[in-house]
């Protein structure tokens, strides 16, 4: 990841990420309360370290409503061609193989995911900033940042081989 990216990093966005403590054998009850003492501290910090990387409430709020918008359409649009092509089919209006009502469904529903994804990126990850109508300067923004981590992360994984 490049210096100009890490100065621009999220409220939210995790660092590195930490080895995972090894789990040792307990053997006596006064280790065994030391040990529960100490994982009590280990989950305050924990829930403390997720409470400042998780998705503040507005942007996760933001990313609900662009998800629901771009990938609601394309499901109300695969139902209603499904029926539409039903009621066609079977008060003979039109002879429609059913495989092009199943495949155009199809199409609608996968157009859904998409629209998932496209929802998720295309809104500002930015708390202070709303973005745009349609969020394709955000997407762009948001999917190199994507690009980027999966880079570093590849890097570590390499360095570590």
């Amino acid at each position: 990841m490049s210096a100009d990216s890490e100065r621009n990093r999220l409220p939210f966005e995790p660092g590195r990420k930490g080895k995972k403590p090894s789990k040792a054998k307990v053997s006596s009850p006064t280790e065994a309360a030391t040990k529960q003492a100490n994982n009590s501290q280990t989950s305050t910090r924990s829930k403390r370290k997720r409470d400042e990387t998780s998705i503040p409430e507005v942007v996760s709020r933001r990313m609900l409503r662009r998800m629901i918008i771009f990938s609601g359409i394309p499901v109300s649009l695969g139902v209603f061609v499904f029926f539409a092509g039903y009621i066609v089919i079977t008060r003979h209006i039109a002879e429609l193989p059913n495989v092009a009502i199943f495949l155009t469904t199809l199409g609608c529903f996968g157009l859904s995911v998409v629209g998932l994804t496209y929802g998720a990126l295309s809104s500002s990850w930015d708390e202070s900033s709303v973005g745009g109508l349609i969020g394709l300067d955000q997407f762009k923004l948001n999917w190199g940042r994507m690009v980027d981590a999966w880079k570093q992360s590849r890097e570590e994984r390499q360095s570590k081989s």
